[in-house]
């Protein structure tokens, strides 16, 4: 049986704005199977103009809060960018690409299944740096 990788519908690039992307970007993390003991926040970073394209950045921040430890030791973030080609229409959906902060491989949401081990991985690494110091 064939896994069906979750997407959203995209916004077009001349209905595009901030805000709209970080919303989308929140939409598309809600497809994610994680865990609801994963909290995040999510913000723009900035926006890029290149040649043929404008990047708008974003950050998604997530922690595993506890009673007992309600400021987590350690977080990890997904890097999102959001692209508009100044080459295709303006009708065209825009593009939308992600990373993990300790990775440099670039995914594409509608090529590849976020997975929750990628965070657990992540803050691992972290807390055992941190022990490590």
């Amino acid at each position: 049986s064939k896994h069906v990788i979750k997407n959203i519908p995209w916004t077009t690039a001349k209905n595009f704005t901030v805000e709209i992307g970080q919303q989308q970007i929140e939409e598309l993390i809600s497809t994610w199977d994680i865990h609801e003991s994963w909290l995040h926040h999510s913000e723009f970073l900035e926006e890029e103009e290149l040649k043929d394209s404008k990047r708008y950045h974003y950050r998604a921040c997530w922690g595993l809060p506890t009673r007992r430890k309600p400021i987590p030791r350690a977080t990890a973030s997904v890097y999102f960018v959001i692209v508009i080609s100044k080459l295709k229409p303006d009708t065209a959906p825009v593009e939308v690409f992600y990373r993990l902060e300790s990775s440099r491989l670039i995914r594409r949401p509608e090529q590849c299944e976020f997975r929750e081990k990628w965070l657990q991985d992540i803050i691992e690494n972290k807390l055992v740096c941190a022990e490590r110091l």
